[in-house]
């Protein structure tokens, strides 16, 4: 298989106070009404998730409130459909909600080494896009959903020259998956605004938005072959515009062309989806830019990629054959 190229103005408060007419009792709930209830998250989680998302630049960083509460499976069966999110937080929350189901994180394992990294549900039979080198030369393979559950996958099929692979939920028999939609990335444009999921620093189900800086943009990784261990983000090397990041790469290359976007991606967020404003799925996270003197500094400084979602069904089929 041949080598891809690819920010209130707060209002004047009035000197008088109006009169507010009496609304009367409070209607009493419907029958059946109720709440619904969210998991607890401890304090010191949410504080450190704060300052994370304080600190990383490019993006406005979110831990998804519904994910990772814990469980057994997700729970909705239909695939996700366009939620024609605006530009305002609600919208982005719209989106949230609707994809979270779709993402999950995956710990690859060998005896030479694991990886920790997202991937995204593409059909009810349990299929799951991720990055190569996530996962390539994994013994064994864990994905956790958003609610918590667990189960075993398997490699189908991997792509090196585009960092792409395909895993399966071993027995997906009994579990209600929520595929993600795949989009169209031709159709995407500079400056429309995106969504990225995934489990960076290990904080899992965190969301971040920003645009699409630019497209088509060179950028060169090691080619991963079947012997090659599991790669965390902290370790995978990549080439982009002459500047080397995350350590030297090796004999073997490849190069793609990417999507950029200052939606920020830090370790982890490898194989997740991209997404745009509808929850439509146009690129897998696969490279993050970064200033840090060492590999396990790394950290987002607004310079991510994501290989086009267009090139990844063009090898869908392969993948699926155990290409």
């Amino acid at each position: 298989m041949s080598d891809h190229e690819t920010n209130r103005a707060y209002p004047l408060r009035p000197s008088y106070e109006p009169s507010v007419p009496d609304p009367g009792p409070t209607p009493e709930p419907a029958p059946g009404a109720h709440a619904r209830r969210r998991a607890g998250r401890p304090v010191g989680l949410l504080a450190a998730v704060a300052v994370v998302a304080a600190a990383v630049g490019g993006g406005t960083a979110t831990l998804a409130g519904e994910a990772f509460g814990g469980g057994s499976a997700p729970a909705a069966t239909s695939s996700v459909l366009g939620t024609n999110a605006s530009d305002t937080g609600t919208g982005i929350a719209e989106v949230v909600r609707a994809v979270t189901p779709s993402v999950v994180e995956i710990a690859a394992s060998s005896r030479s080494g694991s990886a920790t990294g997202s991937g995204v549900v593409i059909s009810g039979k349990g299929e799951i896009l991720t990055n190569n080198h996530v996962v390539s030369g994994a013994t064994g393979i864990e994905v956790t959903f958003s609610d918590g559950g667990t189960a075993r996958a398997e490699i189908v099929g991997t792509e090196p020259g585009l960092d792409m692979a395909l895993i399966r939920i071993e027995d997906a028999d009994g579990l209600d998956l929520t595929p993600a939609e795949l989009g169209d990335s031709d159709a995407v444009r500079v400056g429309d605004r995106v969504i990225a999921f995934g489990s960076p620093q290990g904080l899992s189900g965190t969301v971040t938005s920003g645009i699409v800086s630019a497209k088509d943009r060179e950028v060169t990784v090691e080619r991963a072959g079947e012997d090659a261990r599991p790669r965390d983000d902290r370790t995978w090397p990549f080439e982009f515009d002459g500047g080397r990041y995350n350590g030297e790469l090796g004999s073997e290359t490849t190069t793609y062309r990417a999507i950029q976007t200052d939606a920020s991606l830090n370790p982890g967020n490898s194989g997740g989806p991209l997404v745009d404003t509808e929850g439509r799925v146009i690129g897998v996270n696969s490279a993050i830019h970064s200033n840090a003197s060492t590999a396990a500094e790394a950290g987002s400084v607004g310079l991510g990629f994501a290989v086009p979602v267009n090139d990844v069904k063009e090898i869908l089929d392969d993948l699926r054959a155990g290409g």
